[in-house]
């Protein structure tokens, strides 16, 4: 497994369509945190943001086992537009539209695996993380969604543009419009009271 995770993406999609299955898990690995974070923003519900990613993985097995993945660009982008469908999908399932916002069962921050110091940092970073998710959750949605697709997805304003049925021009606006409104939920988060 650990000459597993020195090979690219790429060489892990060729060896799991040969028949290695811990090719796949290596894959797997690699992405969930990603992956998992960008579908519970999305869905705000841990036990749903859950079971979207192991759908995620079954569509994405099912496509290389089919035969029908192309490498025109890069795994997480795909996938990421896979776990973004999936999130649409099931909004549309019960008639209403996404809003992008942690849930209450767990911090998303403590799923991105920062390091605990100490007690201090710890409350420190947790304070910081609520002033960040309450920021975000002020956004529009369609700003919010760029951000979060941006900066905690990676994805370019290319894929963005494509995981959210947008122009770039559109998803490059949504995000200025959305950094100069945390800037200015920031400066007024700063004023004294």
């Amino acid at each position: 497994m650990k000459a597993l995770t020195k090979k690219t993406d790429h060489e892990l999609i060729r060896l799991f369509t040969g028949g290695q299955a811990e090719a796949l898990e290596a894959l797997v690995l690699r992405h969930k945190d990603k992956l998992y974070t960008s579908i519970l923003f999305l869905v705000k519900d841990k036990y749903l943001a859950e079971d979207i990613f192991q759908e995620v993985f079954i569509r994405v097995i099912d496509t290389m086992r089919g035969g029908r993945y192309t490498e025109e660009g890069k795994f997480l982008p795909w996938a990421m537009r896979i776990a973004h469908n999936l999130c649409v999908d099931h909004f549309r399932k019960v008639k209403r539209t996404p809003t992008i916002r942690t849930g209450d069962d767990k911090d998303i921050f403590e799923v991105l695996n920062f390091s605990e110091d100490s007690a201090e940092t710890t409350m420190m970073r947790r304070q910081s993380h609520d002033r960040v998710r309450e920021m975000l959750n002020k956004l529009p949605e369609d700003q919010r969604e760029v951000i979060i697709l941006r900066h905690f997805a990676d994805m370019s304003f290319k894929e963005i543009a494509a995981a959210t049925d947008c122009s770039i021009n559109t998803a490059l606006g949504r995000m200025r419009y959305g950094l100069i409104n945390l800037r200015k939920l920031m400066t007024h988060k700063q004023a004294p009271v």
